[in-house]
């Protein structure tokens, strides 16, 4: 069996990624890993060749920053890393997803078991949605996608799909597939508050004009980080590969102290969340289940395991 390793990276600097770790954290399963670099404004291509793995095969290209609308930049970028792998699986992992090492046997082990099954053309992971802190996830899965293909067959006919979030048949058909067994930790909302709003508007370029992004956040000083009311606090530990970033965290992120920290009654807010989505376009003006004594009850929430 043979592995390639597929990423896509540019200015991950200016955007702290944490795409080298990303990188690091799959390798070790890859025979090869392809890195499509696109030309950057920082210092991305040097940080790459950095890591100084003999696996890795560095493509440099530019992006035509033209195809905004949808993200489409992204999949035709994948895709050319994509044509380029060698194995029999590709493990596609993205700037801010890093895996964590207690899943590489198991992620090993489902890439053998079906590997002479070509009924199933991709492997998922669940996702970890990390949010304005290392110590706090996003517990809504209306909001937050809980799985996503991320290791897929080598195939023609199988390809980055729209803004590169997906793998389909060229024709447009969803894959087969079967779970990986792990979890991909997303630390793509991880970000001191300034940083993630210059973070947001560089990338919101993919997927519109500049006049509307000046519309979105003129004036904003800082990220205010607004999807709290589905957080819960993260027990477990992080990858090794980001030991170095969660210690240098300096900030800590406010959350809402509210009924839906209790299990049950969170479960059924998310599961009733398109019936509240509805009922706040018929009555605007406040968000459904939201009170001004929610809105002053809130405490600090540690930036270690609180």
């Amino acid at each position: 069996m043979r592995v390639s390793g597929l990423t896509i990276l540019r200015n991950i600097e200016i955007m702290d990624y944490p795409a080298l770790e990303a990188v690091r954290s799959v390798l070790p399963l890859c025979d090869e890993f392809v890195v499509v670099v696109g030309k950057s404004d920082d210092n991305t291509l040097e940080r790459v060749r950095e890591i100084g793995d003999p696996r890795i095969r560095i493509i440099e290209t530019e992006w035509d920053l033209s195809k905004r609308r949808g993200g489409r930049v992204l999949s035709e970028q994948t895709n050319i890393g994509l044509e380029r792998c060698t194995g029999d699986w590709v493990f596609y992992i993205q700037a801010d997803e890093v895996m964590h090492e207690k899943y590489q046997e198991s992620v090993r082990q489902a890439m053998r078991r079906y590997l002479d099954d070509p009924r199933v053309e991709g492997l998922w992971f669940r996702y970890r949605h990390f949010y304005g802190s290392h110590w706090l996830v996003q517990d809504n899965f209306r909001r937050w996608y809980p799985r996503e293909v991320r290791i897929v067959r080598r195939d023609p006919d199988i390809v980055s799909w729209g803004d590169a979030m997906d793998f389909r048949h060229r024709d447009g058909r969803r894959l087969r597939s079967k779970p990986a067994g792990a979890e991909i930790y997303h630390y793509g909302w991880v970000k001191q508050p300034r940083k993630m709003l210059e973070k947001k508007r560089l990338l919101d370029q993919f997927w519109h004009t500049d006049e509307e992004i000046e519309q979105r956040y003129g004036g904003v000083a800082e990220w205010a980080y607004p999807d709290r009311y589905f957080l819960v606090p993260f027990r477990g530990t992080h990858p090794a590969v980001m030991a170095e970033r969660v210690a240098a965290q300096d900030w800590q992120l406010r959350v809402p102290c509210t009924p839906l920290r209790f299990w049950p009654i969170r479960k059924l807010a998310v599961w009733t969340e398109p019936l509240w989505k509805r009922l706040g376009k018929l009555f605007p003006g406040r968000r459904a289940g939201e009170t001004q004594q929610t809105k002053r009850r809130t405490r600090e929430v540690e930036s270690a395991h609180a």
